[in-house]
């Protein structure tokens, strides 16, 4: 009888062990081919220790390192701020200041990149304010499109290099129209279409720039983006409120 009452629990003990084990291949398959959503999920995971709230970097930084870390990621965040008005978005921010652990968590060539939006990663090529400040501004965009209202990739972008204040691709906030390369037809609407262009065409970025900073000089800057997403969030079509220039 007592042996007879051990076998459910005993294949329940099997079915939990199987489960167990599949979730773990599951996330091995993960890691293995997301390295940076794993890393950005699970930073100690990938040899990164807290520096500050959200902020990871590299275990055993010098003190010069760990300050020149903190006052990008201030300098950046004062950015997003002096733009928005606010910051609302907390990501976490991947801060590399080797190559070596850059690759580790999945980087490549590009100083740094936003992981679905709600992360960042720097690479030691963008430890620099600029950079993290547009990273930073693609999840701060996104997390104000409460509504996930889509919007085309050439506008997030020059969104991002106006945010940063980005000197290579925008001329002086001095001059009336900062343009350093104005567009000449339809500028890349979709990821895909993005890579595929930035990747032959230099001035992509500072072709979308311009057309984002003129965009906002014709509409209030702060007062007309903030207006934009209120309307992308009541449901309303990108098309419908920012026309080409």
């Amino acid at each position: 009888m007592h042996s007879a009452r051990k076998k459910p629990r005993t294949l329940l003990a099997r079915v939990l062990a199987i489960l167990a084990a599949l979730l773990v291949a599951a996330l091995a398959g993960v890691a293995l081919a997301y390295p940076s959503l794993a890393a950005t999920t699970c930073p100690g995971c990938y040899g990164l220790a807290e520096l500050e709230d959200s902020v990871y970097t590299e275990d055993g930084l010098s003190e010069a390192q760990q300050a020149r870390v903190k006052q990008t990621i201030a300098e950046a965040r004062t950015r997003i701020t002096a733009f928005y008005g606010s910051q609302t978005s907390t990501p976490t921010l991947l801060v590399c200041v080797t190559e070596g652990c850059y690759e580790r968590i999945g980087g490549g060539k590009e100083r740094g990149i936003a992981v679905l939006n709600r992360a960042v990663m720097l690479s030691p090529r963008g430890l620099d304010p600029v950079i993290a400040s547009h990273e930073m501004s693609h999840v701060e965009l996104h997390t104000r499109l409460t509504s996930g209202a889509e919007i085309p990739q050439w506008f997030d972008e020059g969104l991002a290099v106006v945010v940063s204040d980005d000197p290579r691709y925008l001329a002086p906030k001095t001059t009336e129209d900062r343009c350093l390369a104005s567009p000449s037809g339809p500028l890349p609407a979709t990821l895909d279409e993005w890579l595929s262009t930035a990747s032959k065409d230099a001035n992509t970025y500072a072709k979308s720039a311009c057309q984002v900073s003129r965009w906002l000089h014709a509409n209030g800057d702060r007062t007309g983006l903030l207006s934009l997403i209120e309307h992308l969030n009541t449901g309303a079509p990108f098309a419908s409120l920012v026309s080409p220039a």
